[in-house]
């Protein structure tokens, strides 16, 4: 198994060499950890990773190649037992069955019920309606369906209709150096640079210096003038994990190609919905939050600020204090995003999700709305709207 595996990182691009890998087996066979697989990923990654660039690739190697064997981070679930949320046979739902199934009514009504139920429920259940479980039509659960529901216990989106879930996911940073297949999204960018002479006076004007020295006579007369620099300052603000997986490779094309492009890129990533804190790592997204009012103290008024993300998520994690589907925010989505946009008056939304879609996702609708219209597709024509909206 672990040679296949060494192979696989090499197929994924990690630069592992047979040195590091004996260093690994010889870990193993002096039992540096237990039989666990969370231990086993992390020795393997010390081992057989020179350079943190690499994490990311290494660790979809490892995923895709130990598929199935225990989970490497596990949920933080409170007071819910294990027990409840074991999952005892997937059910699938048809179209017909989940129009019968009616929501709850409300986010409001949703977080009392679940105190409730937390209160009440002694054992596990599987395949009901009313309580924590799993395969049912429980507002709160895994593995079943609820048209407006609270995810708790199920690894990753089925039906994408849960308002909150109820676990600690792990999302990974869009890689710089993607290598597009077209040039065609940076030249797009450059129609956003603006060129501005910066620095000390060290770089040759041709131009100047012949005109100088016509007029001494045709002594030499030497002209400098600084280097010139985009002077055009970004902020990127990224929405990762979720709905937003479906849009990774166009998601990294973009970041790619503005890291090329742009001298003052400054990137942050989100979930879903702006609020309170953003991270620059995904990796450590829960110990290392960034203030957002910090952000609006720190960057000036003339950079442009840009959204990525595909705006689909329930209402609640816009309109609603406490909407959001990871963590509790004392004010709305909506408050922070206004925010922002009255700092940084020139402002776009990119919206990887096709357009013909957006009407009939409300969320995306209430988006679009604060933006100011200024939501456009992630595509090289919504790129050109996006970048005249910008100026």
């Amino acid at each position: 198994m672990l040679i296949p595996f060494f192979f696989k990182l090499r197929d994924a691009g990690v630069p592992v060499s047979i040195t590091e890998f004996l260093t690994l087996l010889e870990a193993l066979e002096a039992r540096v950890v237990d039989a666990s697989a969370e231990d086993f990923f992390y020795l393997s990654r010390a081992c057989l990773v020179k350079d943190e660039r690499h994490f990311d690739r290494f660790d979809r190697a490892f995923a895709a190649h130990f598929k199935g064997v225990e989970e490497l981070f596990e949920s933080l679930l409170g007071k819910i037992p294990e027990e409840w949320l074991k999952r005892m046979g997937e059910r699938t739902f048809s179209a017909e069955d989940k129009a019968k199934i009616e929501a709850l009514g409300g986010w409001d009504k949703l977080i009392e019920t679940l105190k409730k139920r937390l209160e009440e429920q002694k054992e596990r259940h599987q395949g009901g309606n009313k309580w924590i479980g799993t395969g049912g039509t429980s507002p709160f659960g895994a593995y079943g369906y609820n048209p407006e529901g609270i995810r708790i216990g199920q690894d990753e989106s089925r039906n994408r209709r849960a308002v909150k879930v109820w676990d600690e996911r792990e999302f990974r940073n869009f890689a710089d150096n993607v290598e597009l297949g077209t040039r065609n999204i940076k030249i797009a960018l450059r129609k956003l640079r603006r060129f501005a002479r910066e620095g000390a006076a060290d770089q040759l004007d041709l131009d100047g210096t012949i005109d100088s020295t016509a007029r001494n006579a045709g002594l030499l007369d030497l002209k400098f003038v600084p280097e010139r620099h985009n002077a055009i300052k970004i902020l990127l603000f990224l929405d990762v994990g979720g709905s937003m997986e479906d849009h990774v490779r166009v998601c990294e094309e973009l970041f790619s190609a503005a890291r090329t492009e742009f001298k003052h890129l400054e990137y942050f990533y989100f979930h879903n919905f702006i609020y309170e804190s953003v991270w620059k790592d995904n990796r450590r997204r829960h110990l290392e939050k960034i203030s957002t009012h910090e952000l609006m103290r720190t960057y000036g008024h003339d950079y442009k600020l840009i959204f990525v993300g595909d705006a689909t998520m329930s209402p609640y994690e816009i309109v609603q204090p406490g909407g959001s589907i990871e963590h509790w925010n004392e004010e709305a989505g909506a408050t922070w995003l206004q925010r922002m946009m009255r700092t940084w008056p020139h402002h776009a939304w990119l919206n990887p999700e096709p357009e013909s879609r957006w009407e009939h996702t409300q969320s995306v609708q209430l988006t679009r709305e604060l933006m100011e219209d200024r939501m456009f597709p992630l595509t090289l024509g919504g790129l050109d709207l996006a970048i005249k909206a910008l100026h």
